[in-house]
């Protein structure tokens, strides 16, 4: 058996590596994203914003976790089917989206189901399957406001960003997000004929009755799409989200004097849900910006004036999450180092 001296250097290496590589790439992303924008011209508009509209776009920005964790509430149930404590789920969201928000790949999700796991002591794979149907709902939330958007603005039906065609992207992405749903609401209604397919599907053994307990759990936790009052909740719930996001562009908009409305706001939120889906970096560094770039190129907007946009809009938002997770780290018996598997020998 290797002794934990090899292994703990192994790991460390590992993710010294991981952060070196992630920087250098938030940093070629960063680069790329601020391509043929005049640094001068970035911190005059910059020097320019104004505060009040900026520091409002903060606020409802904010507002968002709130509102995932009243989301999150009515997903995750415990075992006789109610709602858990609200205090430690809201911890596990600020130590998640903290995370998110420090660490690349989306590493904060995982993060969150620890969390939530060790502070309320639900079942991993009903953590796990609440998260995984937020992320359903958010993601059709998202596609049905951005056709809204599409056929409320003034753009060509043809209109492109980053080379991809928007309408068919979110076409692509509906039709994904609502195949999943669809998949989801089998296994809740089908339990027996699932398992009984996984037990078909593999012999007889561990992994095979691992995977049942797994599939039990995620029966578990997608229970919610049972019951039509918690699910047309989910849905509200969803939308009021993605249109409080959306506002929160739209006011930080104002802050730089950015002729957008509402309508191509929510176009531009779509724009960047679709280029940060695969979190390449720590916080979307480099990714955030070039979709906003992307999305407000579309209305005219100068790249030196939606990269000022960007970058403010983004350092600023960064800081209340960050803020929020430290205290909720502080409050907590929890600590970021230990929210990972256990290294096996």
């Amino acid at each position: 058996m290797p002794s934990p001296e090899p292994l703990a250097a192994g790991g460390g290496w590992r993710r010294t590596l991981s952060a070196i590589l992630g920087a250098a790439l938030a940093l070629a992303l960063l680069v790329w994203a601020l391509r043929g924008v005049h640094p001068a011209e970035v911190l005059v508009h910059l020097r320019n914003a104004h505060g009040a509209p900026l520091l409002a776009a903060v606020v409802v920005a904010t507002l968002t976790y709130p509102i995932r964790l009243i989301r999150w509430r009515l997903l995750l149930r415990d075992a006789d089917g109610g709602p858990l404590p609200a205090g430690p789920l809201w911890h596990a969201v600020a130590i998640g989206f903290m995370a998110n928000n420090t660490l690349p790949f989306r590493a904060g999700e995982l993060v969150r189901v620890l969390a939530a796991t060790r502070l309320t002591g639900a079942r991993f794979t009903s953590v796990l399957s609440s998260v995984a149907v937020e992320r359903i709902f958010d993601g059709l939330a998202v596609v049905l406001l951005l056709s809204l958007a599409l056929l409320a603005s003034d753009l060509p039906p043809g209109v492109v960003a980053g080379g991809v065609s928007v309408r068919h992207a979110a076409q692509v992405a509906g039709v994904l997000g609502a195949a999943a749903l669809v998949a989801a609401v089998l296994v809740v209604v089908f339990p027996l004929a699932a398992e009984r397919m996984v037990r078909r599907a593999l012999p007889a053994g561990r992994v095979t009755e691992r995977l049942v307990s797994v599939l039990e759990g995620l029966r578990h936790g997608l229970s919610v799409l049972r019951s039509p009052a918690l699910l047309a909740g989910v849905v509200a719930w969803s939308l009021v989200l993605w249109l409080v996001n959306a506002l929160a562009f739209y006011v930080g908009f104002a802050a730089f004097e950015i002729p957008v409305d509402f309508a191509g706001a929510l176009l531009v939120q779509g724009i960047l849900i679709f280029g940060i889906t695969v979190q390449l970096t720590p916080g979307f560094l480099g990714q955030f910006e070039a979709a906003i770039v992307a999305g407000l190129a579309l209305f005219g907007v100068s790249n030196d004036l939606a990269s000022s946009f960007a970058i403010a809009f983004h350092a600023t938002t960064f800081l209340p999450i960050i803020l929020l997770g430290a205290w909720s780290l502080a409050r907590t018996p929890v600590a970021l180092t230990d929210l990972r598997a256990p290294q096996r020998p």
